[in-house]
Order: C-alpha cells, then structure tokens, then sequence
C-alpha cells in the first residue's frame, strides 16, 4: 500500500525524471508531508543512471549533467526558473569564520541576472577587524561553482558562495579566501605542486541525561547505538553535506562521552575527502553551519571548543594534507615516503609554532595542547603516532589485494590498486581556526619546506617513534594566544613573501590575539582568578 501512496502523490513531482525514491521519501508523502518544499523531496531521490554525474547526491549537477566546477550563469538561471526556485542567498565568510547571508526574493529574469553578474556592496568593516570604516564598502560577487540548494529553508533556496572585491574591482588582498588563493599560486609557480586537504572536525553534542545504555566516559569512539548518542544528528548532517556538494569520506562518534550536573556530552567526527585546499577550507565552515541547524532542529548544543572540561577529550581540527603535481600524489611512491614529503614535513615542523596563530586562537586552545590528552605539545613528527605534532598515517603502501580477497573469497584478483592515499596530518589546530587563513599559512609552509635547503634533514632529526611528551629537548607548541601572536611577528617575513599574507593583516591578527590576554592563563586558573567554566562558556561557540 506504501508503494501505491507514493506512486500517487508523487507522480507529478517526478514526472519526466527516473528517481529511486528512498525510504525518508516515501514515509513523508505516506505520511501526508507532500506541502513539503518539493526540492527538498527531489533530494531524497537517487537518480538512476550509470553516469557518474548523474549519480552525485548534488541535485545540481545531476539535474545540469556537469560538475560543479563547470557551472555557468546560464546554467544556474536554467535551474532556477525550471526547479521553482523562488529565493537565492549570497553566503560569504566574515573575520569570525562564520557564514553570513543576503537574502534575495527573485523577482525577475533580469533581477537574477544582475545579482548573479554583480553580486552586491556589504559593510566589510563589520566583517572584518583590519577594515576601516571610512573605506569598508565592498563587494561580494557570487563564485557559481558552490551553488547549492539550501537544505533548511522551507521556501524552495538557492544559495552560492561569495569572493570578496575591493572598490577597484579587484580580489580584497586582505580577504582570507584570496590570502589562500594566492598562497596556492606561490606554491605552484614555485613547486608545480598544488596543496590538497581534508580536515577533522570534532565537535560536542550537548544534551538531558538519558537513563537508558548512559554514555560511558572516554568510551566513546566508533561506538554505535544506542550507546553512541545522536547518530542522526551526524547522519542528517553527512545527507545534507553531500547534497551540496562536499566530499565528504565518513563520520562516527569519538572517545570523548561523559555527564555532569544532569546533562550528557557526547563528541563526535566528521572527516572529508582530500580536495584543492580552498574547496576544503569553505567545506569545514560549511559543515559547522549544517551540525548547527540540524542540532537547533533537534533542540541540542553543538559546541567546536577546543577544551570543555578538565581530564575529558578535547576537539581538534585536525588537517590531513598532500601535494599533487600533475595529478599525482608527491607524497608516496607506494612503498614508502618520498623525500617531497620529508621536505614539506620540514616546513611544517619549521613553521609549526606561528601556524598556532591561524590554527588555535582562543584561550580554551591551549587548555586542549596538553600531554597524555591525544593533543601535541612538542614540535615533532612520526609514523602512526599520536602523540606527535605531524603525523604520517597508514596510507595503504606496500598493499595488494591480499586483504580484500581475504575478506571476500568469491572475488577475483585486483591487477592495480590505487597508491595515491598518503597524507601528511598536522594534528595541532581546533575548531577556533581561521581556516582559510590556516590552511594559507600550512601552503606557506610547504613551499618553504621544498625551496629551502636542509629541510628533509631538519625533518629527520625531528622524527619521534614514541611518546613525544617523554621526549624533553624537543621545542614546544605555544602555551597561549600571546606566545602564538609573538611566534607568527617572528616568521612575518615567511607569510608576507610573495604578497601572500598583508603586512597589516599580520598586524591586525597579532593584536587581537595579544588583546585576548591570556599571557598568564595558566598561572589565573591555578589562583583561581578565573576558572574553566568561565573560559568554556566565553568561548562555546567559536568559528
């Protein structure tokens, strides 16, 4: 009968297109849901085709045949007039790592057009510190590629990244998309190489106490229900996530899980799939936006502090990165490390103490930056350990299909299987990062790594192979906002070369992390002059 319902109602929805409705789909239109916004339902199929574009979870680029990267205005106009499209957001990135909207009601043809063509002027001086007032007017201009459909709006909505330009017309140098950006340039004119990247965001749910299979401290990771909490918040997020076209690779629950004064907090991951380093800056602010709708739905805390409790797991943001040239890896040869990626780890481990600047700017970071915690605290490197500031994980070298044909009897031999899985991971930054501006400063440190001589030894001599807090003589990460901001004017000279990083934004971003006043944190919180909770709810949600 559920079958019969769905072919009914929702035949005139579907018309002219071959869906696989899934279940979600047809328990709403059984349910009597068909006044939902009818591109939203239209997410919940799964075009049947063997075409792979037709087969993405973004409903644009299944219903535009191409991948996003070759979206044109003609293109997304087409859409909009054909899918009912009746509102358009402009999203940009604003100094506090959040996204912000303009909201536009189309009105024409023509209207469209001219939002799409010219974007529109916004105040940068409230969006960003090293704006001034008397000149902030800028402009933000639509960037088609990341066109998506708002999967939160009732109103069926189409929103689209924004760049930031000046009044001339030109990218704001100062921007931390276009800071990124020419970041990625120096590299590759330099090198050849491009920086590729996937983060880890970790994240705190926070909810009642449950009585039934109660959570159990620091037993959390990959732990499925109904010990593990809110797997539909981190399965709804995944679905929306990828309807939108980021590449996301898996999400679980982690370690941390424990209760206080009635309420449980449970930690969870989201990890996504190396892609050009711009595309996963913009996916990491994107995913904190999505977790925080879907947890408001639910009527939960989310929460990407670095530290929300003493002797509990902190949450990191870790960055898995690799250089490509030409389409190849540079990092693995299959067997083994290639001296590229001894020289890159050189680079971060050389820049590793100002890139705290971009990767941990909030008080609560280094509160997360303690031994015995799964966090660094020396500057180091080493195979499969996590106890390391840059660390190399398993990266399928050496392997063939051994595995899988145990596993699975029945299959034949694989002739080849792909050897382009190594990355580097640097396991410092959290979810107060500036992203963009981390993921420019990792690009810095790179091309460093491989133009500057003596790196892959500098590297070498760094390597740890076990626990690295039981290791004195190595340097340590900084233990404030303070130190990172004096670490970052002592390197200046590295992040402005080549016109990357602005000299007043080194500026501007040095003082507002000296202004935190954090310099004797460590030393207020054992006088009690200031205590943790304080510092946790002040910071609770950053980025």
């Amino acid at each position: 009968m559920m079958w019969n319902v769905f072919v009914r109602q929702s035949a005139e929805l579907l018309k002219g297109c071959d869906y696989l409705p899934t279940v979600r789909f047809v328990e709403w239109v059984y349910n009597g849901r068909a006044d939902v916004n009818p591109v939203i339902l239209k997410e919940e199929c799964f075009m049947l085709s063997t075409d792979t574009v037709s087969l993405s979870p973004n409903p644009l680029v299944a219903a535009l045949g191409k991948p996003a990267k070759e979206f044109t205005k003609a293109d997304i106009i087409g859409y909009i007039e054909d899918n009912g499209i009746r509102m358009l957001n402009l999203r940009y990135i604003g100094g506090d790592g959040r996204l912000k909207t303009l909201n536009f009601a189309i009105q024409s043809k023509a209207h469209l057009d001219r939002v799409l063509t010219l974007g529109e002027r916004v105040d940068g001086s409230s969006l960003f510190a090293f704006v001034e007032a008397t000149s902030s007017d800028l402009y933000v201009v639509p960037r088609l590629a990341t066109s998506f459909l708002n999967p939160f709006s009732h109103i069926p909505t189409l929103d689209i990244l924004c760049g930031f330009y000046d009044v001339d017309g030109k990218p704001l140098a100062s921007a931390p998309q276009e800071i990124l950006r020419k970041a990625q340039r120096a590299l590759k004119e330099e090198t050849g190489c491009e920086l590729q990247a996937l983060g880890e965001l970790e994240y705190y749910l926070f909810s009642d106490e449950e009585d039934l299979f109660p959570v159990e401290p620091q037993r959390g990771y990959h732990e499925s229900g109904p010990f593990s909490k809110w797997e539909s918040v981190r399965t709804e997020t995944l679905l929306h996530l990828v309807s939108m076209g980021c590449s996301v690779k898996y999400a679980h629950s982690e370690v941390g899980n424990f209760v206080s004064d009635g309420r449980q907090m449970v930690q969870q991951e989201i990890e996504f799939l190396p892609v050009d380093a711009l595309d996963a800056a913009d996916q990491m602010v994107l995913a904190k936006w999505v977790l925080r709708e879907v947890a408001h739905s639910y009527g939960i805390h989310v929460s990407f502090s670095p530290k929300i409790a003493v002797g509990q797991a902190g949450s990191g943001m870790h960055f898995h990165t690799r250089l490509v040239k030409d389409g190849v890896n540079q990092f693995s040869t299959g067997s083994g490390l290639t001296e590229t990626a001894l020289k890159v780890i050189g680079g971060y481990l050389s820049h590793a103490a100002s890139l705290t600047a971009f990767g941990n700017t909030v008080p609560t970071s280094f509160l997360r930056l303690v031994p015995h915690q799964e966090a660094p605290t020396a500057i180091c490197w080493g195979d499969r350990n996590r106890s390391v500031l840059v660390r190399v994980p398993l990266g399928w070298q050496n392997i063939d299909d051994s595995m899988f044909r145990d596993a699975n009897p029945a299959e034949p031999p694989i002739d080849e299987l792909p050897n382009d899985s190594q990355t580097v991971e640097l396991r410092s930054p959290d979810g107060s990062a500036a992203v963009h501006l981390l993921l420019a400063g990792i690009a810095v440190a790179a091309r460093i790594g491989l133009t500057e001589p003596g790196m892959a030894d500098y590297a070498r001599e760094r390597k740890v192979d076990g626990d690295a807090s039981q290791t004195p003589d190595l340097d340590q990460l900084p233990g404030s906002c303070f130190e990172a901001a004096g670490r970052l004017l002592t390197q200046r000279e590295d992040y402005e070369a080549k016109g990357v990083f602005p000299a007043g934004l080194i500026d501007s971003w040095a003082s507002h992390l000296v202004a935190l006043g954090d310099m004797h944190l460590r030393d207020d919180l054992a006088d009690s002059r200031i205590s943790v909770e304080e510092l946790v709810e002040r910071y609770f949600h950053i980025g």
